[in-house]
């Protein structure tokens, strides 16, 4: 396995795929490397679930940090094109963690659900030793939907066109500028236009309107190993090849510089916020338009062909296999 992040592939084809409890006919789409969700049918209904670790930073802010926290948590439902609906949320607090404190995190998170219309169905909240943040909980998110409304990120077809939101590193990098300011050899206006940026890497919204703008194929959200990896699985997932423009992928300025000044590879690095929107070419002008309308970057980056792999200006380009986030974060933290 690797040392931080996610287990790599392997260690989920030897270990985890081959041990996934009783077999169940109303599983319609398990546990698959690269997936970010499962689908059960209920009554010829699809729910959609996805489950991720609580991750709070306080030096954020609690505001800032429980809306980071939660818009993660959604993400991988959201990018089904079903709405979450229904969230259980388990949190496993520090003892030091003030009541005013964990009131301002779950007041936060409880006014974004209420405007995305979803509800807490569950959930368990408690002080134990031993806990710290950034990682203090787990959740489990629903959606209901129809089975034919679900979009798979295993979907992508042939003459699709490929969609890119934000572009490279942009949620590793304003979390580094918002956290470690003093610790990146860049101007502080730099880092604060990127650390500025963070709200905007929560794509519940984007995915969901893009679901709703065109004939959308495929999506996936680039979380770790970045852009390089999302595009690597989009690409094994669907059984495709995908040729990619880099000059055509949003790139903000000051995330560059910043992957520059801490040595980190732009295109490995997690990105959450930034998704790939596979389209069919008569829904491409509908969902680009949808998305900037919410002021969110986005270009037509990409083709889907016939074939394998992925190539980004002609190149070959494999997996990353480890995110380079994890080690940035490591050594700005002081820790492992």
């Amino acid at each position: 396995m690797t040392d931080r992040g996610k287990i790599d592939r392997s260690f989920f084809d030897d270990v985890i795929y081959p041990n996934l409890g009783a077999d169940r006919d109303d599983v319609a789409l398990g546990p698959t490397h690269g997936v970010d969700f499962g689908v059960l049918d209920v009554g010829g209904r699809a729910i959609v679930a996805a489950t991720d670790p609580v991750s709070i930073l306080p030096d954020l802010g609690w505001e800032r940090a429980a809306r980071f926290a939660l818009g993660v948590v959604l993400a991988d439902v959201a990018v089904s094109g079903i709405p979450p609906s229904h969230l259980a949320i388990s949190f496993s607090l520090p003892p030091e963690l003030r009541d005013d404190e964990f009131a301002a995190v779950w007041e936060t998170m409880a006014d974004d659900l209420s405007d995305l219309g979803t509800t807490v169905l569950t959930g368990h909240t408690a002080r134990y030793a031993g806990c710290s943040f950034p990682w203090v909980g787990g959740a489990t998110v629903l959606g209901v939907g129809d089975h034919e409304d679900v979009i798979r990120p295993d979907g992508a077809r042939p003459g699709d066109h490929l969609l890119v939101t934000h572009g490279p590193a942009v949620e590793a990098t304003a979390l580094f500028a918002a956290l470690f300011p003093d610790d990146i050899d860049l101007p502080d206006d730099v880092l604060a236009r990127q650390a500025e940026r963070l709200p905007s890497t929560e794509h519940v919204r984007d995915a969901l309107v893009a679901a709703a703008s065109g004939p959308v194929t495929a999506m996936h959200d680039a979380t770790e190993c970045g852009l390089q990896g999302a595009l690597v699985e989009l690409a094994a997932g669907a059984g495709v090849r995908l040729d990619v423009d880099s000059a055509a992928t949003p790139v903000s300025d000051e995330a560059a510089a910043i992957c520059d000044a801490l040595e980190m590879e732009p295109w490995a690095a997690t990105t959450s916020g930034s998704l790939l929107v596979a389209v069919r070419p008569e829904g491409v002008d509908a969902v680009v338009e949808a998305l900037e309308s919410r002021g969110t970057p986005v270009a037509d980056a990409g083709r889907v062909r016939d074939g394998d792999g992925v190539y980004v200006d002609g190149e070959p380009v494999e997996h990353p296999g480890e995110d380079p986030a994890w080690r940035v974060w490591a050594e700005l933290s002081g820790g492992e």
